[in-house]
């Protein structure tokens, strides 16, 4: 029986190389490809794959939002993280919105097609060194330090405070997500407002701790 896969990464070369890998199991069909969350998200409800295969680090929205949104839309199909990022931080928010896999990029091919393959089954598998102990012990920390006003947030307010950190300023946000300014200022308003921060600052600081985006990405888009 064949395992068919959604491939969801924004480099175009990356996913050529991930169709090259999976293609040449004999039981795995790659029925299509998305370069974003959007994308991803309508061909997941479209094509209807066992497994996407999705990329953490997407331009229009964090990587565990497209996983929440596809594991509520559609729990049938099981998702597969792929990530550079290894703090336990990443690994939670991935898993608490869905993914039943978490794969690092310097991982060994073989433990991707080894995590669709449990994924599928609907076991889990974590890249090493993660391991389910590492991040049992994290959650349980978070959960004593009461760091779960994450979960306070909407999916918008979620999206719009990813693009914030990113360094997108409120008319560029209404511009990618078609919405006017002014709802884009009264979300920031209320994501300040859940999580407690005063400023910009210490909105991108608690970004990073939380994993929802590393230094690298809280750059200015002009």
């Amino acid at each position: 029986m064949s395992i068919t896969i959604l491939l969801v990464d924004d480099h175009a070369i990356l996913r050529q190389g991930l169709r090259a890998l999976l293609e040449s199991e004999p039981d795995f069909v790659v029925l299509g490809e998305a370069r974003d969350g959007n994308e991803a998200i309508h061909k997941t409800l479209k094509l209807r794959p066992d497994i996407v295969v999705l990329d953490i680090g997407l331009p229009d929205m964090p990587g565990s939002e497209i996983a929440r949104q596809i594991h509520s839309q559609r729990p049938t199909t099981r998702i597969v993280i792929l990530s550079m990022h290894a703090k336990e931080a990443y690994v939670v928010d991935a898993l608490n919105a869905g993914a039943m896999a978490y794969v690092l990029k310097g991982s060994d091919a073989t433990d991707l097609v080894n995590a669709i393959r449990l994924a599928v089954q609907g076991r889990r598998f974590l890249s090493q060194p993660l391991s389910e102990e590492l991040i049992e012990e994290y959650v349980q920390k978070t959960k004593a330090q009461n760091l779960d006003l994450l979960e306070t947030l909407t999916n918008r307010e979620r999206q719009i405070m990813h693009l914030a950190v990113s360094g997108y300023s409120n008319a560029q946000i209404a511009q990618r997500l078609v919405i006017s300014p002014r709802t884009v200022e009264v979300h920031r308003a209320k994501v300040m407002s859940k999580l407690g921060l005063r400023n910009q600052a210490e909105l991108i600081r608690y970004a990073i701790q939380r994993g929802i985006v590393s230094l690298d990405e809280t750059w200015n888009p002009n």
